[in-house]
């Protein structure tokens, strides 16, 4: 019963928010550089709900989260400027062949722990950028055109299915499989569980979603360069999770909403822009050194469900 009050009152949230802001954007409230903002958080929360499934739950440190959203960005826009295919059917193709790279790179990979695992991811991801970086297909260095098909609704009809599916897994039985390896691998696997399987999924699931960010995100500006998928932008990924708090799905949506609007509003001073954000994030950690949310959910807060689960 609660599970099913905080399911419906998510969606009843996820409604309300998107009739005000489309109601917005429609009176012309929203001109194209607010509506930008709020595309680009959209996609922040979908990278960071799908990492969160790799960190937060399953507790594997994996760096490489921007190789997958690069693989999603490229293969959309395939489809969509070579294959003359919609951008629906693009953003599907890219999020299976990113989850399909998830499942080959996490078969052997996750059997390794820790340091390895993340030395590994890292790897991955730099072998995706160098690939792109050095096939004339897709621009090589330049970059690929694609033209701008982006729009509010398909960046929050992604965020409100990426929750939907990582919060639900969460709570399901392979949800509590990677939690229990997430807090004792060892003794899990003592008690018969599959870690490796389990890892291998929940790697698959946040390939999947980080592909479907990088498809949206693709088609939001006119061109995508491999250099944007570098090992920083793996980094700025792992922040939105580590501010938010491990564990926490509700944290790493609320940090990813915090830290677009910080760079955003700091994009006037480009000086001074990482020096402040580096302090913001800073005296954040001083102050809540578990995150914004630690392991708990914000639905705890209105009693929908227990402490350290998400429960949408």
């Amino acid at each position: 019963m609660k599970k099913s009050k905080a399911f419906w009152g998510f969606l009843v949230l996820a409604l309300v928010i998107y009739a005000v802001v489309q109601g917005m954007i429609s009176g012309g409230i929203l001109d194209l550089y607010y509506q930008n903002i709020l595309i680009q958080m959209c996609i922040n929360i979908m990278l960071a709900v799908s990492l969160h499934i790799v960190i937060g739950v399953t507790g594997q440190f994996s760096i490489g989260h921007a190789g997958f959203m690069a693989v999603g960005a490229y293969i959309s826009a395939i489809a969509t400027m070579k294959l003359g295919l919609s951008l629906p059917v693009a953003i599907i193709m890219g999020a299976v062949i990113s989850a399909l790279a998830g499942l080959l790179v996490g078969i052997p990979s996750l059997r390794l722990k820790g340091d390895y695992l993340a030395i590994a991811t890292l790897g991955f991801a730099e072998i995706i950028r160098i690939i792109f970086l050095n096939v004339d297909y897709v621009g090589g260095a330049a970059g690929m055109v694609v033209t701008n098909m982006t729009t509010w609704t398909y960046a929050f009809v992604g965020v409100v299915i990426t929750i939907l599916v990582i919060a639900n897994f969460t709570n399901s039985r392979h949800g509590r499989g990677c939690i229990s390896i997430r807090e004792d691998e060892i003794a899990s696997d003592a008690m018969g569980i599959n870690t490796t399987y389990y890892k291998v999924v929940a790697f698959t699931i946040g390939s999947f979603f980080a592909g479907v960010a990088g498809a949206i995100y693709a088609h939001n500006f006119f061109i995508i360069q491999p250099t944007t998928f570098n090992f920083l932008k793996s980094f700025d990924i792992l922040i939105y999770v580590v501010l938010g708090g491990l564990g926490s799905l509700s944290g790493a949506t609320i940090a990813a909403i915090f830290l677009t609007i910080v760079s955003a509003y700091l994009a006037n001073f480009p000086e001074t822009r990482m020096i402040i954000y580096s302090l913001v994030l800073i005296i954040v950690m001083l102050y809540r050194p578990t995150g914004l949310m630690g392991t708990k959910e914000i639905t705890s807060l209105f009693k929908f469900g227990k402490k350290g689960g998400s429960k949408v």
